[in-house]
């Protein structure tokens, strides 16, 4: 099945947004998408309703589970910030890689992808995580 006039006004609308985020088929555009189904079904042997309900409850399960995994990246990312926090102070003594025995106080804490990372007062950065004593 073709739908062209689905597809084309879909690509105009993400071309002249060029800083939106990845595309993500929302219910607006489930709703656009089944109707033009809808409209281009052979007549003689028409797509039995149940499979568009069943589609409308997958949509709505993957919705559902991307916003519970947005709360949830939120509500980690806020823990995280109050336990960095309560590190500012801190002394922290762990080994470089070349062997090399550092020491200082922690004057700044900030989140990164990959995990915490904490700035001591005499400039150096360190990943905490495994290695890194913390007084």
């Amino acid at each position: 099945m073709v739908v062209d006039s689905v597809n084309s006004a879909q690509s105009a609308s993400s071309s002249s947004s060029s800083s939106s985020p990845a595309a993500t088929v929302g219910y607006d555009d489930f709703l656009q998408l089944l109707i033009a189904q809808m409209r281009n079904q052979d007549p003689t042997s028409p797509t039995d309703m149940s499979q568009y309900m069943s589609q409308f409850a997958q949509l709505s399960s993957v919705e559902q589970a991307i916003q519970t995994n947005t709360k949830l990246d939120t509500l980690l990312s806020s823990s995280a910030l109050s336990q960095a926090d309560s590190l500012i102070g801190h002394t922290a003594s762990f080994t470089s890689e070349n062997g090399e025995a550092n020491t200082g106080v922690i004057t700044a804490v900030y989140i990164t992808q990959s995990g915490a990372v904490a700035t001591l007062d005499n400039g150096v950065q360190v990943a905490l995580g495994p290695g890194l004593t913390i007084s």
